[in-house]
């Protein structure tokens, strides 16, 4: 049998699979297809808490008024050594005699086969299931579909998302509201109560001191990945990936209603939902230390957000998925 290989340099061949691997890529998103619309099911269990006396209660609806002034959503999996000091950091903020909020903290157990839920539990018995509560997920769900299922729980007027290592201090939690205040002030078209914003932590300010910090291949491949967002994803936000977002209700409605990703790549589908629909986004610094115990694999977990991120791009493209407006 001729092959051709032999007469094309590396390079062509290089770029002969990209084509090959592209071409199978989209056919696939295609033909086998799921749904157009997002939907994230949850068994009987999971739409339920178990409060600090032991009954079953079940959670809220997002479509729901928010009837606090805060929710907070914690995804963890298998987060015994760090959700503890993590809890403390945000409780101890939280309950600072100066705030006059009403606040709850939703911790997701993206099916953690560890003592999360019960280190969880210990909080519910000492805080009250009105101010800490657990969504118990039965198997592991990815990130996105730990908050995305917090976040449909919840009843806050404004939402936030936090990692459960605790990387980034609460305190700056007031710098987020604070813009996401202003945002509201100076949305003129819908009124406060419909106003759709989102306000993202972002830790690009610390990226010289991160360089040095990282090795040349890590720094680079982090470069890489950033590049592919923006071409691919997202324009407005530079760090896609800070854990710490805050979101008005009628946002986190439109957004967490129309995600399909539950893996690490879910921020970027999210805020390129939201330029799509052209919600009103902003960035805020935030103060972020490195904390040991990451789920993140280095090279290869950015490698698989990567495809996701064209994954994502390519099928909105090609209207294999939708977004209810």
């Amino acid at each position: 049998m001729f092959c051709m290989c032999g007469l094309l340099s590396l390079p062509v061949q290089g770029i002969l699979a990209v084509i090959v691997l592209l071409t199978t890529l989209v056919f696939w998103m295609l033909y086998f297809k799921d749904s157009p619309y997002a939907h994230k099911h949850r068994s009987d269990n999971e739409k339920h808490f178990i409060d600090e006396n032991a009954r079953k209660v079940p959670f809220p609806s997002l479509e729901d008024e928010g009837t606090l002034d805060l929710s907070i959503i914690v995804p963890a999996y298998n987060e015994q050594d760090r959700i503890r000091p993590m809890l403390e950091s945000c409780l101890h903020f939280l309950t600072d005699v100066s705030r006059k909020w009403s606040f709850e903290v939703i911790v997701v157990s993206d099916g953690s086969t560890d003592g999360t839920c019960d280190i969880v539990m210990e909080y519910v018995q000492q805080y009250g299931s009105d101010r800490i509560r657990l969504l118990k997920l039965y198997k592991n769900r990815g990130k996105g579909g730990a908050v995305c299922l917090g976040m449909k729980s919840a009843r806050g007027r404004t939402l936030l998302f936090a990692d459960a290592d605790g990387a980034t201090r609460f305190q700056d939690l007031e710098k987020l509201e604070t813009v996401l205040h202003f945002l509201a002030a100076n949305d003129v078209t819908e009124g406060a109560k419909t106003v759709y914003a989102v306000v993202c932590g972002s830790r690009a300010h610390l990226e010289t001191e991160s360089k040095a910090q990282r090795s040349v291949f890590r720094t680079f491949l982090m470069m890489c990945f950033h590049m592919h967002v923006w071409i691919f994803g997202v324009r407005t936000i530079k760090d896609t990936q800070c854990g710490f977002k805050l979101f008005t209700r009628p946002a986190a409605r439109i957004l967490f209603n129309n995600l399909h990703v539950d893996g690490w790549a879910f921020d970027v589908e999210m805020l390129y939902i939201a330029e799509k629909l052209k919600l009103q986004l902003a960035e805020v610094p935030v103060h972020w230390t490195e904390i040991e115990g990451s789920k993140i694999v280095p090279v290869w977990s950015w490698l698989e957000m990567g495809f996701d991120v064209l994954a994502i791009w390519l099928r909105y493209r090609t209207g294999s998925w939708k977004i209810r407006k």
